[in-house]
Parts: C-alpha cells; structure tokens; sequence
C-alpha cells in the first residue's frame, strides 16, 4: 500500500502565493470571505517572523493543506450514513471493501477524501479539524465540505498536484513515503517534521524541511496544541436533518433543503455565542 506524503523544503519557499492560486482556479475555490466564516480555502501561505528563536532570527513561510492524516479526526465525526465502497488499488488492481460515512481514508494511497453527493454540509468536519483545513463551501446547489483532495484526478492521468507543478521554486516534493527511492521518503530520512504537539497525534502526512531556525518558528506558531471539541448540537441537528434532506433531493429541492440547514447550523452557533 501508498502513503502519498508532501513535504515542503523552507529553504526554497519564496512566499509568492502559486500554490495557493493554482488550488483556486483548478477547483474553483470560492474567492472572498466572510469575516464571521470559516476560510475557503484548501491551500494557503502564512508569512512567519521575523522572531528570534533558540537558533537565531528566522524569517519563514507556513504553505498549509489538508494533512491526510493517518487517523484523521475529521472522518470520525461525520454523520452521514454509511455505506459499502470498493477501493481499487491503481497499481495493482487489488480491491478492498469499507463501510464509510461522506468522508474516508482510502486505504490504498492514504489519501482522505469526500464524497460530496452524500456531503451533508454540516461541517463537523471541518470543526473537527486541528489543522483548520476544511470549510464549507456553500456557493453551490447545496452546501459541501471541501478540503484538498491531493489532487487525486490529476493524479489519475500521471499529472503532479497543481500546487506542486505550480511551484516556482520546487519547494513542494510529492510522492510515496512507503517507496525508500521516492523524493518525500529521502527527505523524511533528512529530518521533514510533522506539526504536532503531545495533545495532537494524528500522524499528518504533510511535513517540512528546513533550518533548524525556521522548524523552531514553524513549530511554535503553526502546531495545534489541542484537539478541537466535537460540536455536538452541529452533528446532532445533521442527523435530523438527513431525512428531510432527502425528501428534499427527492423532490428536486435540494438547494434549498442545503441552504436552510447550514442557516440552521450557523443559528446555533450564534445562539452558543451569546
């Protein structure tokens, strides 16, 4: 089995935002935000320092995705029924069956994706997401979570993820782990790092390498310390919603069955900040 792993050389990042552009245009990820929502985005570039650190003054670059974790808290959450789904495994052609909610680890890339015609909209997800990686998109017919997929379609046709074709630099570095030749596991070998913390163990598969000045910085802004709390009203108000959904995908209405429960989410929310 395949890991797929991306890891990101701080020594060559430049900062110039490709790879957050190219993930917009080739996914048509919403443009814009409201203050009062969660980001739309599924790649992003966080400028660090400068700060002093144990090692000198650093001056860095924070590229952030979906970590495809190894135990991904995202997926736990999901309320959406389960069903059974055959994963295929594209080297060999060996077939696997799981039961999975909207939201999966695939069990032959490690990738972790979402299925969004059963995509509820809810966003536990995303809530459940230490990285801050998923948000909602609700500019479609009905609301759906949306993260970075990895690029999997393009990597279907033999193509790199859009990010890292993009990549002026070469800074990101994709590929197998589980493959000792492949680039990613040469580089784990030299000391890429996770973002984790002792309350954050999920086992993210994206990693970064770099001066030690620079880890030090990455490490002590961009690391979750904790584990988000499961928004209980948001998975409970999904599952009863579910049924109405689907009358309403039935009935052809299921835009506007999408609309009125991320507006009912978003009344609970403001209800639990008063």
């Amino acid at each position: 089995m395949s890991q797929y792993v991306m890891v990101i050389d701080l020594n060559r990042c430049v900062g110039c935002h490709a790879c957050a552009i190219a993930c917009r245009a080739e996914w048509q990820v919403p443009t814009g935000q409201d203050s009062s929502k969660r980001d739309q985005r599924r790649n992003w570039v966080k400028r660090l320092g400068p700060a002093e650190t144990r090692h000198g003054l650093s001056y860095t670059f924070y590229p952030g995705l979906c970590n495809h974790c190894d135990r991904p808290a995202c997926v736990a959450v999901c309320p959406a029924d389960k069903v059974e789904k055959t994963f295929t495994d594209a080297k060999t052609g060996k077939t696997k069956k799981m039961t999975v909610a909207a939201t999966w680890k695939d069990p032959f890339n490690g990738t972790v994706q979402i299925d969004k015609e059963r995509c509820l909209g809810c966003g536990a997800c995303a809530d459940a997401c230490p990285y801050g990686a998923r948000y909602v998109n609700e500019t479609g017919e009905a609301p759906k979570a949306d993260k970075c997929t990895f690029c999997v379609e393009r990597l279907a046709q033999g193509l790199q993820p859009a990010c890292v074709q993009t990549c002026i630099a070469d800074a990101r570095i994709f590929g197998d782990i589980n493959d000792p030749h492949s680039a990613v596991a040469k580089y784990v070998k030299k000391g890429a790092i996770r973002l984790e913390s002792s309350a954050v163990k999920i086992g993210p598969n994206v990693r970064y390498f770099g001066k030690k000045k620079d880890l030090e910085l990455l490490n002590a802004t961009s690391t979750p310390k904790t584990m988000p709390q499961a928004n209980l009203r948001r998975i409970m108000m999904a599952q009863a919603i579910k049924s109405t959904t689907q009358q309403a995908k039935n009935l052809g209405l299921l835009g506007l069955a999408g609309a009125l429960v991320v507006k009912g989410l978003q009344s609970e929310e403001d209800d639990s900040k008063e």
